[in-house]
């Protein structure tokens, strides 16, 4: 039989955030691929866990996915873990996991910490559908064609930032998506320092001007674009509806409402006035 691979989330920054559960599947399997093997060694002597650490990540993931996937086909199980937070989420992993799914290895979550739901679960913006963006590009002008593509955007964008970037990427914020747009800046989620920013663009971009430094990992959100205003009146719906469909009063009113948010009740007010005109 083949070995699992459990693709375990670790804390984001509070090590009382870890669960039992990883706690426990981390001191059975028979190896651990870590993104830094340093790192997550002060993770596992926290919770006096002695397995054995090996290195994956960006510059190694393709070899050393074969390598992990002969040992699971061997029989053991192992855990991939990232630095922080879940593996496979704007960190390395993917590749291990689908090379799995081809060769029937079963693959199973111990779910955890993500800073993107995280952060989402506090900014206060709409959350019905998001969009993950993972890092901004580093490059001013990748960066503004990211932005301008989330502008028009109808549901919360969710990104990751550096914190030397962070002004640079509020001014474009501010520029691309205007000065009112709806923006939540969680910095150090789950750390001593852990900070929340909610509020418009341009009062994030003056907030942040004023500090001599910024620390810390950064999530940014921003929050859906305002419905487009409707390009006919109420009335003048109602009329063009009437005029070139086949449609019923009664449907007319019913569509109208939905076209430009706003009660039946009202739209059918409107109907009754223009239908005392005819």
């Amino acid at each position: 039989m083949t070995g699992i691979l459990y693709v375990v989330a670790t804390p984001i920054g509070n090590l009382e955030d870890m669960t039992y559960r990883a706690v426990r599947v981390l001191g059975e399997v028979a190896l651990i691929a870590a993104e830094d093997t340093r790192h997550s060694r002060k993770l596992l002597n926290h919770y006096g866990i002695s397995t054995r650490l090996i290195s994956y990540h960006d510059h190694n993931e393709k070899g050393r996915s074969e390598q992990l996937l002969v040992r699971l086909q061997g029989g053991e199980n192992i855990a991939l873990i990232s630095d922080a937070g879940t593996p496979c989420i704007a960190d390395p992993g993917y590749q291990l996991v689908q090379r799995c799914h081809h060769e029937d290895v079963p693959v199973v979550a111990i779910p955890g910490p993500s800073a993107v739901i995280a952060g989402l679960s506090i900014a206060g913006l709409p959350t019905e559908g998001f969009r993950f963006l993972g890092f901004l590009p580093a490059k001013t002008q990748a960066r503004r064609t990211m932005l301008q593509r989330c502008r028009d955007e109808t549901a919360t964008q969710v990104m990751y930032e550096a914190p030397h970037r962070l002004l640079a990427t509020l001014a474009d914020i501010v520029d691309i998506c205007g000065s009112d747009c709806r923006v939540a800046i969680a910095r150090e989620l789950t750390k001593r320092h852990e900070e929340l920013f909610a509020g418009m663009a341009a009062e994030a971009l003056s907030s942040f001007s004023e500090r001599d430094s910024i620390k810390g990992e950064l999530v940014i959100m921003l929050g859906p674009a305002p419905p487009l205003a409707p390009a006919m009146t109420i009335s003048e719906q109602l009329l063009h509806l009437r005029q070139t469909t086949r449609l019923s009063w009664k449907e007319i009113v019913k569509q109208v409402a939905r076209d430009q948010g706003v009660a039946g009740s009202e739209v059918y007010r409107e109907s009754l006035a223009l239908r005392k005109k005819d």
